[in-house]
């Protein structure tokens, strides 16, 4: 894996192979169950981010959409009010940023604001999504969901196998975005998202995606492992190492102090940058 082509975001390059980039989560809906990485104004959300990256974290993950298919829908205009003032102070004061959202009308909103990275939680399905990414060339993530989006989701697939047939469904998709000028695709199995269905049968499904995550690797493209939230803080330990040991090129994480601290003592630590 040493030697791969790294990640350009923002201008600066991400290498790739034998690190682990840290992606902190910021939240701007306040609907979130997560409450301790929940800003409610941009001076909150650039103190957060300030302590992330002097924890270590490298990109920022901001949401103004709650993902939980229990929590309501808001339109793309109150998604774009809460997201890109954030976006233009954190962009402005050096910070990576990454934009979660599966709506394309919030992703432009978001680059004109100065985002680097579009998180696309509706897996890249959307034709208006993929123009968008297309026209600003930026890298994006592609997240594996078992929907339209996060919010349109049933009972999850915890079918044995789960990483290599998610990677035989991923692979296909990535020709398409080759042929529609994307090309800087990461790759999420999407596991941190919210189901109906066996809650404890999906835990497992998670950790076995994890422990099976080189059939991802496999695709050449950088593999980010979305680190789900338990309620029980060790179980969260527990997955941020598995990614850690497994070679995960980027965590998505809430615990950013713990995470940072675990890619360390894995000697995961990527090299440092000033900003």
């Amino acid at each position: 894996m040493i030697g791969r082509r790294p990640l350009i975001l923002g201008g600066r390059e991400l290498a790739l192979g034998g690190h682990t980039w840290v992606m902190a989560v910021i939240n701007l809906s306040p609907e979130s169950h997560n409450l301790h990485t929940v800003a409610h104004n941009p001076s909150e959300a650039l103190a957060m981010a300030e302590t992330f990256a002097e924890a270590g974290a490298r990109i920022v993950d901001l949401g103004g959409q709650s993902s939980h298919y229990a929590n309501p829908t808001i339109s793309e205009a109150e998604e774009v009010d809460r997201l890109a003032p954030v976006v233009e102070l954190l962009a402005a004061n050096g910070h990576l940023v990454s934009v979660d959202t599966w709506k394309p009308a919030v992703a432009r909103a978001a680059l004109a604001a100065g985002a680097h990275l579009v998180n696309d939680t509706g897996g890249l399905t959307n034709p208006e999504m993929r123009a968008v990414i297309a026209e600003w060339k930026v890298p994006t993530v592609l997240v594996y969901v078992e929907g339209e989006n996060p919010h349109g989701v049933g009972e999850v697939d915890t079918a044995p196998d789960k990483a290599r047939r998610t990677a035989a469904l991923i692979e296909p998709r990535l020709t398409q975005l080759e042929a529609e000028g994307i090309h800087d695709v990461i790759i999420d199995p999407g596991i941190a998202l919210n189901y109906r269905g066996d809650y404890l049968a999906y835990t497992k499904t998670q950790l076995e995606v994890i422990r099976a995550s080189r059939f991802l690797h496999s695709l050449g493209r950088p593999v980010l492992i979305p680190i789900p939230r338990k309620k029980e803080d060790h179980r969260v330990m527990a997955y941020i190492t598995m990614a850690l040991e497994y070679g995960a090129d980027l965590i998505r994480v809430h615990d950013v102090a713990q995470a940072c601290d675990l890619v360390e003592l894995f000697g995961r630590t990527p090299p440092a940058w000033g900003r």
